[in-house]
This record gives C-alpha cells, structure tokens and sequence, in this order.
C-alpha cells in the first residue's frame, strides 16, 4: 500500500498532461443535494468543489491557495480586501465579478430549511463593498483572523442565474421565495458555478454525471465525464470495483485490504486525515442518562474521566480494530496542523490507575454504563466502541453498547440521551480553533461555541484562551494560546480523543489518487496514471 502523508508537505503536484478518459467513482455516501449552500456535510463539501468554486481554495493539506480570488490581505484588523481572478466565466458563460460575491455571502444565511447552515462562517461580516468588478472589500465587527479559511468554505454561484430563477418564481405567482431554492440547484437549472466540471445528470441514490468545462480558467480538467456512484455497503463498493464497474472507491474496508493489496490490478493509497474518533461525557444531567449504580453523575469528577482514559488501550484499537490503519491520538488535531501542541502525550494505558482513581473517586465498586456508538458513519466505529466497552467493564466500569444507525444515533445525541458518546469530527479549517470551537466550547449562540457539544463541557478557563485566539491576527501567538486552549482541555479530560482516522482510497490501474487531510474523494485529485 502506498503511504502518502498529506501533512508533511504541502508542495503542489503537476498536473498530468489532459486525456480523453472517463472515470466512475464509488462513494460510500452521496449529497443530499446539489444546492452548495443547503448542508455543510463532507459529501456534499467534496462534491460541490467540481461544480463551483471558493474565493480561496484548500488544497489537499488544507493549505490556503488562490481560488476566484487571486490574492487577499487584511487592511487593518476588521478590513479584508480580496482581488478578484479576471476573465472568469460562469458556465452559463456570463462573467464572474465581486456582485457574485457578495449575492452569494447574502444568500447563505437565508437557504431555506437548512440541516446544517454554512452561516457559521458567515455570521461575523458586517459590510461587502465592490471596490470595483474585481475588488472586494470586507468588514468585520471584530479581528477575524479565520476569514480567509472560512470563506474558502463558501462556494460562489451565479447572481445572474440566480436572479432570472428568482424572477420566475415571482412570475409564477403565489407565495415565491426571495431567494433561489435547493431543487433548482438539484435539477441542475442553477447548478452554474465557475468550476472544472459542469452539471450533467443527478439521480439521488443512482449517480451524479458531470462534464469537463472546457472553459475553465484553470485549463483542460484531467477527466471528461465523472461518474459518482454512490454505494453504501462496503461488500458491494469493493465488488465494484473489483469488476471494474468503477475505477476508484473510497474507504475499502480493513478486512479486504490485504486481499486487495495482492492484486495485480489494484492499487491503494492511504494518508492521514484530519478525523479524530473521539468520546464524550455528559458533564451536565445529575443522575446522567445511562449511568445506574449511582444518583450521581461520575463524569463530572475529572478523575473518573482520566480513569475511564487510562483504561483504554488506544493502541490496541488501532492495531486490532483499525488493522493499523489509524493514529492513537493525545488531542483534537494531529501533528503537523495549526495549533497541534507538540508537549500533549497520549495517555497510557493503564488499568490498574484507572482502577485507583474510580476508589479514589468513590466509585471503587464501579457502576453501569451504556455507551452510545453510531455503526454505520465511522471505520469499524461499532467495533470501536464493543472493544471500548470491555476494557471499561475490566476496571469496573460494567458497560454495554447502544448502537444504531448515523440518522438515529445523531438525533438521539443531539436529545442529550447518552452520558458517554463516540463520535468524530474532521477539521473544516483544518486548525485547532475548529475541533475547539465546536466540541468544548461552552454553548453559546452569541460566540457560535459548542455547536456539537452534546456532552454540554464547560471551562471559562478554556473559553477566555479559545476567544482570544479568535481575535488574533498574528499567526504564532494564535497558534500558541490554540495551544494552550487544547493543553487546558485535555489535562481537564473534557473530552477523549481516541485515534484519527488514515484514510483509504483503492482504484483501478490507471488512476493515481492524492490523498486529502479532508477525506473528500473528488474527481480533481484523481489523475490519469502515466
């Protein structure tokens, strides 16, 4: 197996010379829409960058390089200005200018009926000015230091288009939006971006066809026609491939690798991502859902989360769950990524602690768990959690596991229903303020802290640190009190990060594949082999 290690470099790859060639790709999970505003979910993520394009662009390491903005600089610390790439054509073949921009920045916080909105990156702008067609100046209420990364999240659509599908609704007669709608993007009327790829077929559970744009600024696209099939089932997906009914598919699982390693017609490339699997405490309810043999809530004593840490062998995870194909993980972001602290280690495994600090604790007779897992959205996350499970009940903690399916178990979270939870998160900024943010910071509507802590963790001391790296704009000291927030957190053992997940991708000869931090499996890092 080939081992890329994505976060070691972050140099570019030459493209190939073009092709004429297809290619189909299997994908363990599909968009739920095509609309790139209506759902910030890694599918829908990887699968908008064919058709549209961000102002900056994260390459396969994350790294931020130009997109439809060829440069970009803050002014002073609440003032951005973006320089407009020139020359850009939609594939309507109108042309690309900051009014795009900026109808694009307006529309994201008012898409109907969004499960999970790309306003969180949106939210802190006070002003959009067009300077001129391609100078776009941006205001902040605050130092934003995040801008440039959060936008390279936003894709830009077409004002023109946009407006013509609005001006029919309203033509049409009857209650008519102000804004354009996601089926429009589905049924590829507005799915008119400025990207490599153009719209061609979308059948939810089927397939998604695209075609090269043979206008695109950045030149020939590697592929002719892309074909997405989407195949859920692990046996299935390999069967696909294996027969070459698609050329390429995404994480293979780790009981067939070595098979597939051994044919001669098959390749597989792996690289580290930025997904940490993780579990989380219920730092709030008292007595806690889930917990019998006490009224109270164990995990609200730091020393029964350091033991329920100690009694876990993450190593031994990822050599007998994940099939080696993991890293055991000491924080929420790996090494070599912005604001990874290099002093953090890895507890040790180490039962016997573990056991000391529940009686020290008061719970040296231990007490019930039940652990809640989703089976179907992680590597092996269900076997994960079953091997979690038996390494608590040796030290006394007598757990069992709640597994159910990603749209069940994520609902059921999100009710508070379980007191010990794994989950994952990657990294859509690819630095530590993300995975902080998010999963620790104390839930706040007004700082946009803890939109996933479903354990309800809170630490002022944490907090205050996280909100000044924030504000920020000096990229070191940023970094250090990143830092410093995640070295608060995990000697706190608000939250255990278990192992992050190295990505797997397995292709058909003919095809060379770049690995990504983000895990996206798209079409753009695909190449024709020599």
């Amino acid at each position: 197996m080939k081992w890329i290690a994505a976060l070691a470099s972050s140099a570019f790859i030459l493209a190939l010379p073009a092709q004429a060639a297809d290619i189909t790709i299997g994908v363990a999970a599909e968009p739920s829409a095509m609309d790139p505003h209506y759902h910030n979910l890694g599918p829908n993520n990887a699968m908008k960058r064919h058709i549209f394009e961000s102002l900056i662009i994260q390459d396969e390491t994350q790294a931020l390089t130009p997109g439809l903005a060829t440069s970009w600089k803050a002014l002073d610390d609440t003032t951005w200005q973006f320089d407009l790439r020139q020359g850009v054509k939609f594939h309507d073949g109108s042309d690309f200018d900051a009014e795009d921009v900026i109808y694009t920045l307006q529309r994201v916080p008012n898409v109907p009926n969004s499960p999970s909105s790309f306003a969180i990156y949106t939210k802190s702008l006070e002003s959009l000015e067009a300077k001129d067609p391609h100078t776009l100046i941006i205001k902040t209420p605050g130092p934003r230091p995040l801008l440039p990364v959060e936008l390279s999240n936003i894709s830009i659509i077409s004002k023109e288009a946009a407006d013509a599908a609005v001006a029919g609704y309203k033509a049409a007669g009857g209650d008519a939006p102000d804004w354009p709608k996601t089926e429009d993007f589905n049924d590829g009327t507005l799915a008119v971006g400025t990207g490599p790829y153009t719209f061609g077929e979308y059948i939810k559970g089927e397939k998604i066809v695209l075609n090269a744009n043979d206008n695109w600024w950045g030149g020939k696209a590697d592929w002719d026609k892309v074909t997405f099939r989407p195949i859920s089932s692990n046996g299935p997906r390999v069967a696909a491939l294996l027969a070459g009914d698609v050329d390429l598919i995404d994480n293979p699982p780790t009981q067939d690798m070595a098979a597939l390693e051994e044919n001669p017609d098959i390749e597989l490339v792996q690289g580290l991502s930025n997904r940490v699997i993780y579990l989380h405490f219920d730092h709030f309810e008292e007595p806690s859902p889930g917990i019998t043999g006490t009224d109270k809530n164990p995990f609200k004593d730091a020393r029964v989360r350091e033991a329920v840490s100690k009694a876990i062998n993450r190593e031994a995870i990822v050599e007998r769950i994940m099939g080696g194909v993991a890293v055991p993980a000491a924080q929420l972001l790996p090494p070599g990524m912005f604001g990874n602290n290099p002093n953090l280690k890895m507890t040790a495994y180490d039962p016997e602690g573990a056991k000391a600090l529940l009686a020290e604790a008061g719970y040296g007779d231990g007490f019930e768990l039940v652990l809640g897992t989703p089976n179907d959205r992680y590597i092996n996350d269900e076997k994960v959690a079953q091997a979690i499970a038996q390494m608590l009940t040796r030290v006394g903690i007598k757990t069992t596991v709640d597994a159910s399916t990603k749209s069940v178990f994520f609902k059921r979270r999100n009710k508070y229903e379980f007191s010990l939870y794994l989950a994952g998160w990657g990294s859509g900024t690819g630095e530590m303020s993300s995975p902080l943010r998010a999963l620790v910071g104390t839930p706040n509507k007004d700082t946009g802290f803890g939109g996933t802590n479903r354990g309800r963790y809170s630490n002022p001391d944490m907090d205050g640190v996280l909100e000044e790296a924030l504000q920020t704009i000096d990229d070191p000291t940023r970094e250090a009190l990143l830092q410093e927030a995640s070295k608060i957190v995990m000697e706190d053992y608000g939250i255990l990060p278990l192992h992050y997940e190295v990505t797997v991708w397995a292709m058909r000869k003919g095809v060379d594949y770049t690995p990504r931090t983000d895990q996206y499996t798209v079409a753009t890092s695909a190449k024709p082999s020599n």
